[in-house]
């Protein structure tokens, strides 16, 4: 899907109101068009809102029914609340072209999160990692990735695309971690 430029990041006035991460729109532009995409931990649906203004078909799920119900008149998304972090995994069985996560980490699900993209598809993740602690929130060393922790859980049968880690000025200072990656074949679970 031809994606143009991510518009410029804004003052955060209303979680809905914030401008998508300049690293899922610049990947985004690997998605085909009318492509299933999971927003997977979605909060207010900022990429949701952007991928379907992009021409793909949006999945956006939440444990946040009130961030939801910001999304339910978006054409080309669906929501979905459910509980990310529940014993049992909500989504088993269920495949996407891409799979979008963005500020979001609960280690447990890590490897099913790339078990739900279908071959050929891509993976965009981008959250904080150690480091961050000092800049602010998150400070909890069990929402912070370590160093190099999204290429260690990388599985067989997938081609990374692009890996970066380190502090960022913007949209605000943080310690980031971001890998976009697609599945070139069968992945090992």
């Amino acid at each position: 899907m031809s994606m143009p430029d991510p518009p410029a990041a804004q003052p955060m006035v209303h979680v809905t109101a914030a401008a998508p991460s300049e690293w899922v729109c610049r990947f985004a532009a690997l998605i085909a068009p009318g492509a299933s995409v999971l927003d997977y931990a979605c909060g207010g649906g900022r990429h949701a809102r952007w991928l379907a203004a992009h021409g793909a078909r949006v999945v956006a799920v939440d444990r946040d029914a009130a961030a939801l119900e910001g999304l339910r008149e978006v054409e080309g998304v669906t929501t979905r609340r459910l509980e990310l972090e529940a014993a049992d995994w909500p989504l088993a069985g269920e495949h996407f072209d891409a799979v979008v996560v963005s500020n979001y980490l609960y280690r447990p699900r890590l490897a099913a999160l790339f078990g739900l993209v279908r071959p050929g598809g891509l993976l965009i993740y981008e959250t904080f990692m150690i480091g961050n602690e000092r800049l602010g929130k998150p400070s909890n060393p069990e929402f912070l990735l370590r160093p190099g922790e999204l290429l260690t859980c990388l599985p067989p049968g997938w081609s990374l695309v692009a890996f970066e880690q380190g502090e960022v000025a913007t949209p605000r200072p943080a310690v980031i971690q971001r890998l976009c990656a697609t599945r070139t074949g069968m992945c090992c679970r």
